[in-house]
């Protein structure tokens, strides 16, 4: 470990030139059972590399947030995962993602019903222009579900496990759009959970919002640890240190480090992955 904290200015130099530079990743994330395995997985947006041979597990039933300095790639892997990078022209990729052993790019793979698996959650709320309830049971109104009383089960257990239930049950005939910023984000956060995902996807969901809602938010996410594989892109490391288990340092579309969030932010490996979570830069 003493000898890899030495090789810092070398490992830094040899990523800024584009050298191929390993990532270490501690043994208790390797214990883990995964839920997804990203493996040598490269991308391109036409002649720009934005992910370099990246090679992480994402444990099961855990959180596991992605922190780096912008555009170094976290956004990019996050979307790569339920392929919504597939929409980008001239995007080419190199490598596999694997979904509960499966391959997500394997011929034949029926791309909506992949995503059906993951719920996925944006930097700023985006709930629709129609009511609270309808903004939650619409993934069921397109999966073409007709059991009225069963979307309104879903409704309630959905807001329930987005802890906005008691907040909205007397207004689920309102818009979705008359809620809080924060409020806002976890009727996102219950949309995405009413299909019952395996997976939550969340891109930076508390940027957008105060500290009195990314609190809830924060709270939120631990709550759904254990029920869901929950993997978060964020900026705020004393987040990243308070809602995850797990935390992967990337850096210029490469991952560097890959640890249990504890010893990530007290005792990594790596001086480089010091540096970044002390604010030394980044």
């Amino acid at each position: 470990m003493t000898e890899q904290k030495k090789q810092k200015s070398d490992r830094l130099a040899d990523i800024a030139a584009g050298k191929k530079v390993e990532a270490v990743i501690h043994e208790k994330v390797l214990e883990a059972e995964p839920a997804i395995e990203i493996q040598h997985f490269s991308l391109w947006y036409g002649q720009k590399q934005a992910l370099h041979e990246v090679s992480v597990p994402i444990p099961k039933g855990e959180v596991t947030a992605l922190i780096g300095p912008s555009g170094c790639g976290k956004s990019t892997l996050l979307r790569s995962v339920n392929r919504m990078n597939d929409l980008i022209d001239g995007l080419s990729i190199r490598g596999d993602i694997l979904l509960g052993g499966d391959s997500i790019f394997a011929p034949g793979v029926d791309v909506i019903e992949l995503r059906k698996r993951m719920g996925m959650v944006f930097q700023k709320p985006n709930p629709f222009p129609m009511s609270i309830f309808e903004n939650v049971v619409y993934p069921l109104r397109i999966d073409g579900q007709r059991d009225k009383m069963g979307r309104g089960e879903v409704c309630e257990q959905s807001l329930r496990g987005a802890a906005l239930w008691e907040e909205a049950r007397q207004r689920l005939n309102e818009s979705g759009l008359g809620l809080s910023g924060g409020q806002q984000q976890r009727l996102c956060i219950a949309r995405a959970i009413a299909s019952d995902p395996e997976v939550l996807l969340l891109d930076e969901p508390c940027s957008a919002l105060d500290p009195l809602a990314t609190g809830k938010i924060e709270d939120l996410i631990s709550d759904l640890r254990g029920e869901y594989t929950v993997l978060i892109v964020t900026h705020n490391m004393q987040q990243a240190s308070r809602i995850s288990d797990y935390t992967a340092f990337m850096y210029l579309g490469r991952l560097i480090e890959f640890g249990v969030t504890g010893q990530m932010f007290t005792k990594p490996y790596l001086q480089e992955t010091e540096d970044y979570v002390t604010g030394r830069f980044g």
